[in-house]
């Protein structure tokens, strides 16, 4: 068998999961909880489907920005007039924004971009109570699983932006960070934008983790670059970002 028959059946084989995701799904998803004590194909088949759909979507855009942060900043916040602005401007360089797809931070930079004229991606998560879409997208997708929803953001762009947000925000600036750190992924701008808000988390990373108990080697609090104006953040993202 040569290369191009091995890749026809890779091809085939992945189509095939993707068909029998979307077929064998049950309308009533049970949840996964703790180990499951049996393997449930459908659930794999689902999983892949969404893998191959996600990548089929990232694959689409050659330079992109990712923004995070609160989904509860509203129009008046500075915050969210910034992430539009900035948002905007990359869009009018040629990024496309890619963000969760639902209100807040990701509804601002959806904003600047479609309002720029650029790619405004959106890429959400399913859930019970059912998570709106904001309405500044030009593509989306819905995710049901956490995990790869996770996996399609971090490969999803060349610079990453985090504006004040919660948990999630949080979470996803401690996954890329670490993903960076340990080489999993390559060095990407990682921008946290707001010197009042993240000064308190930059201080407790360099004072206890890395001078105090030596957790962190110096050159890991040089994974990031703290900002405080659309035009720092505009300038540092042209310049170091390689597509």
């Amino acid at each position: 068998m040569n290369d191009d028959d091995t890749q026809r059946e890779v091809s085939e084989r992945i189509a095939h999961m993707v068909h029998e995701g979307q077929r064998t799904q049950p309308e009533d998803v049970p949840l996964l909880v703790c180990k499951p004590k049996k393997i449930e194909s459908w659930r794999v088949f689902k999983i892949m489907s969404e893998f191959v759909e996600g990548f089929d979507i990232i694959r689409r855009y050659g330079l992109s920005a990712t923004f995070f942060g609160s989904a509860r900043s509203t129009p008046s916040d500075e915050s969210y007039r910034h992430a539009e602005a900035l948002a905007g401007r990359l869009a009018e360089k040629g990024f496309a924004v890619v963000t969760g797809g639902s209100s807040g931070i990701m509804q601002a930079a959806n904003e600047g971009a479609f309002k720029a004229g650029g790619s405004s991606v959106g890429l959400n998560i399913n859930l019970p109570n059912a998570q709106h879409y904001n309405p500044y997208l030009t593509e989306r997708f819905g995710f049901d699983h956490f995990f790869v929803r996770k996996v399609m953001l971090t490969y999803a762009s060349e610079v990453y932006i985090y504006f004040p947000g919660g948990f999630g925000t949080l979470d996803e600036f401690f996954e890329i960070v670490t993903l960076v750190q340990t080489k999993k992924i390559r060095k990407v701008p990682i921008i946290l934008f707001g010197k009042e808000y993240w000064g308190s988390l930059v201080s407790f990373i360099e004072e206890t983790l890395y001078e105090k108990f030596a957790f962190l080697d110096k050159a890991d609090m040089e994974l990031y670059t703290i900002v405080d104006s659309v035009d720092e953040a505009f300038e540092y993202i042209t310049t170091n970002v390689m597509c």
